[in-house]
């Protein structure tokens, strides 16, 4: 089964839930340009599974893409058991798994409606090694190393 893009999402501040769009272009060493997480640091993209987002739709709420604050939201892999290191290639451009899971700080609305939250646990985060254009309906490979393997 091919991992693939079904969202691309940003927001223009920090603090809230991110709306989607059809394509984006990704900046070396920054992230997606136009969304307020973009910065030169090791957490620049972030991306979750749409089979995360249906653990927390089992208890009944009704949830849209970038509403855990993902940039990037595939279809068909479990990303948040791959190691650290691993390179993801979309598109034309490359990025590199740099943190899987996060600390929550404060609590989001999520965490706040339903009282827990699965971007902690499973979300993982990128720096961009190669910028490009990547947009909806891309595939996305996901490599133990520099050689073309494809591990989901």
């Amino acid at each position: 089964m091919t991992t693939h893009v079904v969202s691309i999402n940003i927001s223009r501040k920090k603090g809230i839930t991110k709306e989607p769009i059809k394509y984006a272009t990704l900046k070396e060493n920054w992230g997606i340009i136009g969304d307020a997480h973009a910065g030169n640091w090791h957490r620049q993209v972030s991306m979750l599974s749409e089979e995360s987002i249906d653990k927390m739709r089992k208890y009944g709420y009704e949830l849209k893409y970038g509403d855990f604050a993902e940039n990037i939201t595939v279809k068909n892999g479990d990303i948040f058991k791959l190691p650290i290191g691993t390179k993801v290639k979309i598109g034309d451009t490359l990025l590199e798994i740099t943190q899987i899971g996060k600390e929550c700080h404060t609590s989001c609305a999520i965490s706040q409606t339903i009282g827990k939250c699965v971007m902690p646990l499973e979300g993982i985060f990128l720096k961009v090694l190669k910028g490009g254009e990547i947009k909806v309906g891309d595939k996305v490979i996901f490599y133990t190393d520099d050689l073309v393997k494809e591990v989901i």
